[in-house]
């Protein structure tokens, strides 16, 4: 069965209903400022304590370097790191080492291609893909959809599970998991009432659908 992540998690209502609802993980943005969903790693550390364990917390970041990674990891006390920008693979090998039990997910930016390579350069160092539709700077998180073929093509070369991200919504998670058969689908914006919020409906109906 594929699983769901509901992910620019700002609040203990959100995480909370998320779970309720079935949500096998929940993501928080935690200090990434340029992002409407950013949460302090204060509030993160909190909302990651009230989860029930059949919840997995994710620590999104678009930091490079491993030292303020670990360092925020350490006092959030995820259970998957989700590296979503460019970062070295020595700079990996440091998270690793430091956090061995803590998995970890790399994002790649689709546009076209040559994310199948990009993907595959990351395969060995890391435990989840996460396929998102490139944006601005070559980031994810537009809240838009990507051509699927692509991604597809990716979870049949890569032997890692694969997150599939980027304008999934109530309407088309059916058709996104039919084409690209992910592992789990990443879900933000298209859960939303309004910016930073949520909208319980929406949730409720988006992972009785993956669910079904």
């Amino acid at each position: 069965m594929t699983q769901v992540k509901i992910c620019g998690i700002t609040n203990e209502k959100d995480a909370l209903d998320a779970a309720k609802l079935g949500a096998d993980f929940v993501g928080f943005l935690v200090e990434i400022y340029f992002s409407e969903d950013t949460i302090k790693r204060e509030e993160a550390k909190d909302i990651i304590k009230m989860l029930p364990l059949e919840v997995t917390p994710v620590f999104v970041t678009y930091l490079q370097k491993a030292e303020p990674i670990i360092e925020i990891a350490k006092e959030i006390n995820p259970q998957v790191i989700q590296l979503h920008n460019t970062i070295e693979l020595k700079e990996i090998g440091r998270i690793r080492k430091s956090l061995p039990k803590v998995k970890i997910t790399k994002s790649i930016p689709v546009a076209d291609s040559s994310a199948v390579k990009e993907a595959k350069k990351y395969e060995r160092y890391v435990d989840y893909i996460l396929l998102d539709t490139k944006g601005k700077y070559g980031r994810g998180g537009t809240g838009k959809t990507h051509d699927w073929s692509i991604s597809s093509e990716i979870v049949k070369k890569i032997k890692k599970p694969i997150f599939l991200a980027g304008g999934l919504n109530p309407g088309n998670v059916e058709e996104a998991i039919k084409t690209v058969k992910p592992f789990a689908v990443d879900i933000n914006s298209g859960v939303k009432s309004k910016a930073r919020i949520k909208d319980y409906e929406k949730m409720k109906l988006v992972i009785e659908k993956v669910k079904k």
